[in-house]
C-alpha cells in the first residue's frame, strides 16, 4: 500500500468490510481515518467552543484545576508539564482530562478517581460528559470490528474495557512565543499507551505518522472525521500484529504559528484490574511471545506515565 492511500473509511460501511479495512490500514500505518462515525455534530461543535473558552481563562483560574499528585488523570495539566518519552524539551501545550466517574465502593475506585469539573465556562461538565459517553460508545464498536479482524469474538472487547479507564483529553496548544525550551514542539514524536486512540482535530495540521520506511507522513482527515491509531496496549496485547506508531504533532509557521490548535483525543483503556495475556493467535515460531510476564493494565499505565513525566 503506497503512502498516499492512507484511507478514509467509513463506520457506515458492511461491518465484515469495515473489520478487514481498518485492520488493514492498522497493520500498514497503525493508522485509519474514520468518517460517519455518528458521533453528533451539533456536541462536537458546542465542546470545541467550550475547550476554546475554557482555556482562554485567566492562567491563576486554570491552576485552580490542577491536581498534585494526581498524574493528571483528572482536571487541568498547565502548559509545559508533559514531555515524551527520551525528549530533551516539553511539549507546548495544555490540556484537561475527563474520565469515567465509578460509583462509591466500586473495586476500581482507588485506580480511577472520579472527575472533578471548572466552575466555568457554563454547561462544561454536561458537554463533555455527553462527548465522553459518544467517544466511549464509538470507540466500543470500533473495537469490535478490530476483534473480528483478529479471529476473535465480535464482544470480546466488552469485558476487558467494562468500567475501563479511558480519558478523553481536551488539548490546546497555544501561539508560539519566543520562550519555549530550545527544540520544543507541540507533541513530541511518541506512541499512546492505550488500547486505540479516536482523535477530532486533526484536520488542523501539524499531525503526522511515522512510517516503516522511517519517513513522516500527513495525517489529515476530512473535516470532522476520526484519526484512529494503535496505541502500546493493543500493540502488546496482539505481540505487535497491530503496531503501536510513532507520531507527533509540528509547530506551525507564518501565519498559523500566531493561532491556537485545539484537539480532542479519546484514549480508549482496558480496565484497570485487566492482566495482559498475549493472544495466542499472535504467537508464532516467526513472532514468538514478547512478553512471557504478565502485568496489569494499571501498573502498565503508571509505568509509562513515569516516562512522559505526568508521575513522579
Amino acid at each position: 500500500m503506497p503512502l498516499e492511500t492512507l484511507p478514509v473509511l467509513s463506520l457506515e460501511a458492511p461491518a465484515g468490510q469495515f473489520s478487514q479495512d481498518i485492520g488493514d490500514s492498522f497493520r500498514t500505518f497503525g493508522f485509519a481515518m474514520v468518517k460517519d462515525h455518528g458521533i453528533d455534530s451539533d456536541l462536537i461543535d458546542r465542546a470545541w467552543k467550550l475547550t476554546a473558552e475554557f482555556f482562554a481563562l485567566p492562567r491563576e483560574e486554570k491552576h485552580r484545576y490542577h491536581l498534585e499528585g494526581m498524574a493528571g488523570a483528572r482536571g487541568y495539566t498547565p502548559f509545559g508539564t508533559e514531555i515524551a518519552k527520551d525528549a530533551k524539551a516539553h511539549d507546548l501545550k495544555e490540556f484537561w482530562h475527563v474520565g469515567r466517574d465509578l460509583p462509591e465502593g466500586h473495586p476500581l475506585a482507588d485506580s480511577q478517581p472520579n472527575n472533578i469539573w471548572p466552575d466555568a465556562p457554563t454547561g462544561f461538565r454536561e458537554t463533555m460528559e455527553e462527548l465522553f459517553a459518544a467517544f466511549d460508545e464509538t470507540g466500543a464498536n470500533i473495537l469490535s470490528r478490530i476483534a473480528v479482524y483478529l479471529g476473535l469474538e465480535e464482544n470480546w472487547f466488552d469485558g476487558p474495557i467494562e468500567d475501563g479507564n479511558s480519558v478523553m483529553r481536551l488539548l490546546h496548544y497555544p501561539p508560539l512565543g519566543d520562550d519555549a525550551e530550545e527544540g520544543a514542539i507541540r507533541a513530541g514524536a511518541h506512541e499512546d499507551i492505550n488500547l486505540i486512540t479516536l482523535l477530532l482535530g486533526a484536520e488542523e495540521a501539524g499531525l503526522q505518522l511515522k512510517t516503516r520506511a522511517g519517513e513522516w507522513l500527513d495525517v489529515s482527515p476530512p473535516d470532522g472525521a476520526l484519526a484512529i491509531n494503535v496505541g502500546d496496549m493493543l500493540q502488546r496485547l496482539t505481540n505487535h500484529y497491530l503496531p503501536s506508531t510513532t507520531h507527533r504533532v509540528l509547530n506551525p509557521s507564518g501565519e498559523r504559528a500566531k493561532h491556537s490548535r485545539y484537539s480532542m483525543p479519546f484514549f480508549l483503556h482496558l480496565r484497570s484490574d485487566y492482566r495482559f495475556a498475549t493472544l495466542p493467535q499472535c504467537i508464532s515460531a516467526e513472532n514468538p511471545d514478547r512478553y512471557p510476564e504478565s502485568i496489569t493494565a494499571d501498573d502498565y499505565l503508571k509505568q509509562r506515565l513515569r516516562e512522559i513525566g505526568l508521575l513522579k
